[in-house]
């Protein structure tokens, strides 16, 4: 065994601390922006907080269900909230504004990764040309969805502010790509192009993990899974995820050797294979530009839907309602005609009977008529607006998205290999276009009833005026012939409601056989194949378009998800079942650091993955109190050919009164640890300390591939366990007991500890930081 020795030399950090505040609340979620000062916080009642360095308050929001996971996007503009319930939503950093909220899980989002590819989107002489969006050239901004009387905040996916944060969210032409990978609690993993576009999805449960130490086919599975933590590497290659679960042979011989360590819950460590996010970048990219576009406009084409369904509802109903006592006196006074008799017969010259006369000059008079035309007709035109503005340019735009997708799927070299289909772009496309057809007939519906409406009450306000013997010149004139059309056809019937209705199956609307003929013949003439569009109602022509764009889509999503494998398996150390029951318990830590000899050009060894962890007493009880380091996991090396994998790990032993309470790798080849002092102090808040070790220093051991797969690899560290020092100069005493989480700012070069009796206390974790962020602040 080997021990630390204390450095009192130049690398001394001084842990500078900034300040110690109370707090009103305890904190189980805290995380540093990565671009700027600004630690998000969530609290136990999961509330979202965001705090500057110097503790102001920016904002508090509630999403009303509990937090479980957090993260940034790599630019710091946006951050990444997981919920119980398996919803995303994503924030803006500015306000704390709902930018979009997504449900690619079932349960409990546990953990996020974003991580964004680190070459630039630019050419050599700095000319974008990549991921130009053509779209601007031909159509001005997208519209929002509208803001209308019906529509109620939150119920759409969308922030209900006019901001820009959603256009700029969607406006991924100047982005860096990155990509936003979730665990959830039942081991599924999702993955999301600027954490908006859906596109892969693997469950650790399913995976064939190989196991080549027994034969080149042999594969186990993982039963039971939990993941942890999820980390992607910064070129997108490689995901290693911590899980625990139980190992169990799937195809193994029974001839051959079986795991020691079979049917035991443990800690484990999966190396994923993610390089086709890495070699299809540039493709999914232009993918998921167009649809998370489109997917946008799909949601401004509902929202207009639901908003022009309720505004026709209401105006209806206050046509109804006034009209419906004509009805009521016509039965009191014994007829038996109906109230389109009675005013076709008021307009042929026939006598007036008491019951209408009663209805015109005493229940509805000048003032019902005209208000009964304010509410009917400017609904109308508000409708026609919200089709104008909001509507059809959107199904425009989604339209000319929809050709630029089908557009790549015929250059069949690049785009078929990550599932773009272009039969079923194609039907997509067609279907964007037969919406637009619908949209045009529905305005010439509305316009319609909407000029014999009026008609209908310019000649009512006539009538009354000449029941009541004033003088009715200077009103506007009426159509005989559109007004017995409206009450014979329209007076009772609603064709602009029944246009705006989702029709259940066989509930189509009615075409006449002549019509249907002319659709056939204009088949001949190419462009659209499907002939009973006529039949379906406009959220019914929207909803068959955008099925067929899911369906579109759902080939990419299978084919990437289909090409995520899994690579290795590190049986890292038993666990009890008591152990894996509380997610918290482990303090665990992954990150990924670029290789000083690294080729930007390959998707191979270009970064290391550290795996830092507390390693559960009972999986060394002669030892315990320990911290695992491993390293160089994913890495592909010819050691592994000569007997030893790639894989380097070392063992930290605590100091016997100290337990750690939480870790977190700090830049390359550090690890700062949180440890409370176990020593009983009665009067006092307890106390503890924040260690940083370089991990340069230690003596990492590589594991030998004679022993991989058949045992725990902790097992070959047993022998080699390092000793920490509390007398090591890069140690800094806390005066008070402190909980996970412990934040750090590998950026800013900050810590922040949250002690038990609600405190948190900001330290600077190196000196040079020390006058940037007094001028940030």
């Amino acid at each position: 065994m080997s021990e630390m020795a204390s450095d009192e030399g130049e690398n001394i950090i001084p842990f500078q601390l900034q300040f110690d505040k109370p707090i009103p609340f305890q904190i189980k979620i805290a995380e540093w922006n990565p671009e700027k000062d600004l630690l998000a916080m969530v609290t136990e009642d999961s509330k979202i907080l965001l705090h500057r360095f110097n503790w102001q308050r920016l904002w508090t929001i509630s999403p009303g269900r509990p937090v479980t996971s957090l993260c940034w996007r790599p630019d710091g503009k946006a951050i990444a909230v997981g919920l119980e319930d398996g919803t995303i939503a994503l924030h803006d950093v500015e306000n704390g504004k709902l930018l979009r909220s997504l449900k690619p899980h079932a349960v409990a989002v546990v953990c996020l990764n974003w991580e964004e590819d680190e070459q630039s989107n630019t050419d050599a002489i700095e000319n974008f040309s990549v991921y130009e969006d053509r779209t601007s050239r031909f159509f001005p901004p997208a519209p929002r969805a509208p803001k209308m009387p019906g529509v109620v905040a939150g119920d759409s996916s969308f922030m209900d502010d006019g901001e820009d944060s959603l256009a700029e969210l969607s406006n991924t032409s100047f982005r860096k790509f990155n990509i936003l990978c979730s665990g959830d609690r039942d081991g599924s993993i999702c993955f999301s192009i600027f954490g908006i576009f859906q596109i892969g999805k693997i469950n650790i449960h399913e995976l064939s993990v190989p196991v080549p130490h027994l034969n080149e086919h042999a594969s186990c599975q993982l039963l039971k899974a939990s993941i942890y933590k999820v980390a992607l590497s910064k070129d997108l290659c490689r995901l290693v995820v911590m899980c625990t679960g139980e190992l169990r042979d799937c195809n193994i011989k029974s001839r051959e050797e079986k795991f020691s360590v079979q049917g035991q819950h443990g800690l484990h460590c999966l190396a994923m294979d993610t390089s086709i996010f890495w070699k299809r970048k540039y493709e999914l990219h232009q993918v998921a530009q167009q649809a998370s576009n489109i997917e946008d406009l799909t949601e401004v084409i509902r929202a207009s839907l639901s908003v022009m369904s309720k505004q026709w509802a209401d105006a209806m109903k206050t046509f109804h309602d006034k009209f419906h006592s004509l009805s009521t006196l016509i039965i009191d006074n014994g007829l038996e005609s109906s109230p389109q008799e009675e005013f076709l017969s008021l307009l042929g010259g026939a006598r007036i009977s008491p019951a209408l006369n009663q209805f015109l000059v005493n229940s509805l008079g000048e003032v019902g008529v005209k208000r009964v035309l304010k509410s009917v007709c400017g609904t109308g035109q508000e409708l026609q607006l919200v089709v104008l503005d909001h509507l059809q340019p959107a199904a425009e735009i989604i339209g000319f998205r929809m050709g630029e997708l089908r557009g790549l799927s015929r250059w069949r070299a690049r785009y078929q290999g990550i599932g773009l289909d272009e039969i079923l772009l194609n039907e997509a496309t067609e279907n964007a276009g037969l919406l637009l057809v619908q949209v045009q007939r529905f305005m010439m519906v509305l316009s319609s009833v909407v000029q014999q409406f009026s008609n209908f009450f310019n000649w009512l306000v006539r009538s009354i005026k000449y029941l009541m013997q004033e003088p009715n010149d200077q009103l506007l004139s009426y159509n005989g012939e559109l007004l017995v059309v409206f009450l014979k056809f329209l007076y009772d019937q609603d064709p602009v409601k029944e246009l705006l209705e989702l029709s259940e199956a066989g509930d189509d609307i009615e075409i006449d056989l002549k019509t249907i003929g002319r659709i056939k013949e204009l088949l001949h003439f190419g462009g659209f194949s499907d002939t009973d569009f006529l039949q379906r109602t406009l959220p019914k022509e929207f909803q068959h378009m955008e099925s067929s764009f899911k369906t579109a889509l759902q080939m990419p999503f299978t084919t990437i998800s289909r090409k995520i494998s899994c690579m290795k398996l590190l049986l890292l150390c038993p666990l009890q079942l008591s152990t894996t029951q509380t997610r918290t318990t482990i303090p665990m830590s992954l990150s990924f650091y670029k290789n000083e000899l690294s080729d930007d050009t390959t998707c191979q060894s270009g970064y290391t993955d550290y795996i830092s962890f507390q390693v559960p007493d009972e999986t060394f009880p002669e030892t315990p109190n320990c911290i695992g380091i491993a390293k160089g996991f994913k890495e592909n090396s010819s050691n592994e050919r000569n007997g030893y994998t790639s894989l380097e790990a070392v063992l930290l032993s605590i100091p016997n009164d100290y337990s750690c309470v939480d870790l977190s790798l700090y830049k390359d080849k550090e690890l700062v640890l949180l440890m409370n002092k176990t020593s009983e102090n009665s009067e006092g808040s307890g106390e503890a300390c924040m260690m940083v070790v370089q991990t340069g220093d230690l003596p990492f051991i590589s594991i030998s591939r004679s022993t991989s797969l058949d045992q725990w690899e902790l097992d070959d560290l047993k022998g080699s366990i390092v000793f920490l020092e509390m007398e090591n100069g890069k140690v800094r005493k806390v005066p008070h007991s402190a909980i996970a989480p412990l934040a750090v700012s590998a950026s800013r070069g900050v810590a922040c500890v949250f002690a038990e009796r609600r405190r948190a206390l900001v330290y600077i974790l190196e000196e040079d930081e020390d006058e940037e962020l007094s001028e940030d602040k």
